[in-house]
């Protein structure tokens, strides 16, 4: 079960609940991270074996060391510091490959490259840019629809993945027990069927607001937006799953909302769409939030195979039931793009690089801890930062730069455990024991190097008195 104050991941809406480590063999012995085999070979030794000489000096350092890099808590961080890399790759990517998709292409010379228009155009000549670029691909709820296609790989690819490992002795077994969590909480199909369809409205509604917002903001601000989703998944939390109350994290909802409203009015509110971007990209986050909040309530606690099976049943009825919708838009002009000069490759891009990171948000809290994963979401701003100032020459500043300040500030509050009181107690107590320990061993220190031994000889019974004399002269 969750404990009270953890944070599901930006992807993971299952908290950290993962699969038990240990296996049981045939035999009967847990080969999982406990079981020692010298448990096993001292009950067949005879006692009278003597226990090998434990080293001492460098080599006992070198050998402590080597645990403890290569414990199970450092194996989980070196994969954590690899899927928060991997995390912060993809989600970076692929946003900035459907931000790609709306830059404005040239009207005469197709092989030039496409550029991008600022939306504040005072200074800019707009009919003579009208006449050598056009946006030829405005379609963000087919980009919307056909990225969410590609989570009906979520099974095959846990299908593929548990026949590979051997654990299960047929296919059969493995979708069967992906059915029988679902059955055991009462879901009958059609009721099942239902909410299923419910989230994926939800999670297309999300991702077409996200995908929307792009075409207004930059990938970072709508990235940095998108990290506020934290302190929405609190909130609700709170409300709705009666989460622990913790100050601090209230304190960085504030904050967060604060650096929304100061990149909602970084371009002014007359006659600049940056104020409805910001309102698109927030709301996403907000949806975000809802989707994750309601699995957990509605659901509740999945495998790794559940969870596989609700993604791709989210695909199957995406590509099902919502592409007429697409097509309406299409047909009707609300959405323009030029089947000739499609831009297949971004989009392809982007579609792989979105199922990566929803992968590693599902599954990477099997290897490492999932706050490794939630902190992809918030490297991945600096890095699309670099990327926007390299690509299209954005700058950072103002308004802008210190509502992404902010707005990181109360992301990595929001991740402060609940009895953050209790550590920072436990650290101050520590570091005042310190100081009272290494001050009364240096009082020592010098008060027995100041100390002196004299020898009195009494001329009137021969006897030698030792006296131990401080430096103040006084005999102790």
């Amino acid at each position: 079960m969750t404990r009270d104050g953890d944070i599901p991941t930006i992807f993971n809406p299952r908290g950290r609940n993962r699969a038990p480590s240990v296996l049981v063999t045939d035999e009967g012995v847990a080969n999982g991270p406990f079981a020692h085999a010298d448990s096993v070979s001292s009950q067949q030794e005879p006692a009278e074996t003597s226990s090998p000489t434990a080293p001492t000096g460098l080599a006992a350092k070198l050998k402590s060391c080597s645990i403890s890099l290569c414990s199970k808590s450092a194996r989980k961080i070196y994969f954590g510091i690899w899927v928060t890399i991997c995390v912060t790759a993809s989600w970076v990517g692929a946003t900035h490959c459907i931000k790609y998709l709306y830059l404005q292409r040239p009207i005469t010379d197709i092989d030039e490259d496409p550029v991008l228009v600022p939306h504040d155009t005072s200074g800019l000549n707009m009919t003579a840019l009208q006449k050598q670029y056009a946006a030829s691909y405005q379609a963000p709820f087919f980009t919307t629809w056909f990225v969410t296609n590609w989570t009906m790989l979520f099974f095959p690819l846990y299908f593929l993945s548990r026949l590979s490992t051997k654990r299960c002795k047929s296919a059969s077994e493995i979708f069967t027990e992906s059915i029988r969590g679902y059955r055991d909480k009462g879901f009958t199909a059609v009721r099942f069927m239902t909410r299923c369809s419910v989230f994926c409205l939800l999670w297309v509604g999300t991702n077409y607001m996200y995908i929307l917002s792009l075409r207004i903001l930059l990938a970072t601000d709508v990235m940095a937006l998108f990290a506020t989703n934290v302190s929405f998944v609190y909130l609700l939390s709170w409300v709705i799953l009666h989460e622990q109350f913790v100050g601090i994290r209230i304190m960085a909802v504030i904050i967060c909302d604060t650096g929304v409203a100061l990149l909602a009015y970084m371009d002014g509110i007359t006659g600049s769409p940056t104020l409805a971007g910001v309102v698109l990209a927030t709301s996403s986050a907000a949806g975000s939030a809802v989707y994750k909040v309601l699995f957990k309530k509605i659901i509740g606690d999945a495998t790794y195979g559940q969870v596989a099976l609700f993604f791709s049943l989210i695909g199957m009825l995406n590509a099902a039931f919502l592409w007429p919708l697409s097509l309406g838009l299409f047909l009707t002009g609300v959405e323009s793009m030029n089947w000739d000069k499609l831009p297949w490759p971004a989009l392809l891009t982007a579609s792989s690089l979105s199922l990566v990171a929803n992968l590693l948000g599902n599954f990477s809290v099997a290897l490492t801890y999932d706050l490794f994963i939630t902190l992809g979401l918030i490297t991945a701003v600096p890095v699309s930062a670099a990327l926007d100032v390299v690509l299209y020459g954005a700058n950072f500043e103002g308004m802008k730069l210190a509502g992404m300040i902010l707005i990181a500030v109360g992301f990595f509050l929001v991740m402060f455990p609940a009895n953050w009181p209790d550590y920072i107690t436990r650290l101050l107590r520590n570091i005042i024991m310190l100081s009272h320990s290494a001050r009364w061993s240096r009082r020592n220190r010098h008060g027995m190097q100041g100390a002196h031994r004299r020898d009195v000889v009494d001329y009137r019974t021969g006897y030698i008195r030792s006296h131990l004399r401080s430096p103040s002269g006084r005999v102790r």
